[in-house]
């Protein structure tokens, strides 16, 4: 495997913050989405670039083993385990005459490890895969639906399912298809932690939503049929009459999906906002006046 410049890729220095490096990949994400640019190779490819750049600098544990062990950076809990294992050896020989192994022959045993041959048998460890952290942005809209979508992880595209009622922040885990093992040893695991940004007029608290909606006085007076918007259509409403401000109403149903539990929603709530009426013509404030009247009796 060649050594691959991440840093270079979302155009950030090394000493870079994870802040910055976390806006220069979201930028960068922006612009070669292939949503974006439909049918661009390139476009595509240097999105695919950028989402393995950020999955290595983006989680500061993996960008500290990237930084020292370089395009073995998956491995280096391997490295690190070996180093370990040779240091107790070489502690144990000191103490004890006798020893499984000769200087050359641990020498061996260490080089089958990552690669290097020996004159001797050699002795073959298996080490289990890097887990690999990903973030995947997705709008408010397409959790409400289950659907399916490819990623794109260190160069290998994997087609998953998104169940509807993720929610933002949450993280699931794709067994075996994280960083190779080591001779042999399996894949690790890809954990994938979902950012939802919601651009809509609702706002999401679990599997509820919340909305405003804005009445007339004439209406809250007087009370009447008005249309308001879910998130998946419209709906008919009636207004009691006398309906002060910022009463809520709710609709059992008619909020979010529920994750993994196909058919169940949680619930919309709507609060009304009442409208005063601006720029009354004189045969308008004659009657409000007439209507104060009244009042006072």
């Amino acid at each position: 495997m060649k050594y691959i410049d991440y840093y270079q890729i979302l155009g950030v220095p090394k000493n870079a913050s994870q802040q910055d490096i976390k806006k220069a990949y979201r930028k960068l994400a922006r612009k070669f989405h292939p949503d974006i640019n439909p049918g661009d190779a390139t476009a595509e490819k240097k999105f695919k670039e950028i989402n393995e750049a950020n999955e290595v600098l983006g989680n500061p544990e993996n960008r500290a083993k990237y930084d020292e062990y370089g395009k073995d950076w998956q491995h280096a809990e391997a490295f690190e385990k070996a180093k370990k294992e040779q240091a107790q050896y070489r502690q144990s020989r000191q103490q004890s005459e006798r020893s499984a192994f000769s200087d050359d022959e641990f020498s061996d045993f260490f080089s089958a490890m990552f690669g290097g041959r020996g004159g001797r048998q050699q002795r073959t460890m298996q080490f289990r895969g890097q887990d690999i952290q990903a973030e995947l942005e997705l709008p408010l809209e397409e959790v409400y639906r289950t659907h399916k979508r490819t990623l794109t992880v260190n160069g290998r595209n994997i087609r998953l399912t998104i169940p509807a009622g993720v929610r933002n922040g949450q993280v699931i885990k794709i067994r075996n298809h994280g960083g190779e093992g080591i001779n042999g040893g399996p894949r690790g695991d890809l954990h994938i932690r979902f950012s939802i940004v919601n651009n809509t007029p609702f706002r999401r608290d679990e599997d509820n939503l919340y909305t405003t909606v804005k009445i007339d006085l004439y209406k809250a007076v007087l009370g009447g049929e008005i249309i308001v918007n879910t998130f998946d259509g419209q709906v008919k409403l009636n207004v009691k009459p006398g309906t002060p401000n910022g009463s809520q109403v709710k609709l059992k149903g008619k909020g979010f999906p529920v994750y993994k539990k196909e058919g169940h929603f949680g619930d919309l709530y709507i609060t009304y906002e009442i409208e005063i009426p601006k720029n009354l013509s004189a045969k308008e404030k004659q009657l409000f006046e007439e209507l104060a009247k009244l009042r006072q009796v």
